[in-house]
């Protein structure tokens, strides 16, 4: 995935949930710099996954894709 890579499809990821972009600011939620490093340092094989809130949903991150996990 590029740099910006998981940023985008964090961004996309939340408007096919249906929020708009005035609805939540990752910058509050989270360093997507950060996620970036740690996500692209890891070793692909160690399963890495990384969990967050945007408002109401969570979403996982890993370095392949992020996803939108049902509440259980």
């Amino acid at each position: 995935m590029s740099d910006q890579g998981h940023l985008f499809e964090i961004v996309d990821t939340l408007e096919m949930v249906g929020l708009d972009r005035g609805e939540y600011q990752l910058h509050q939620v989270l360093d997507i710099e950060a996620l970036e490093q740690l996500v692209n340092s890891a070793d692909p094989h160690t399963g890495l996954e990384i969990r967050f809130s945007v408002g109401e949903f969570r979403l996982r991150v890993t370095q392949s894709n992020v996803q939108v996990l049902r509440s259980e």
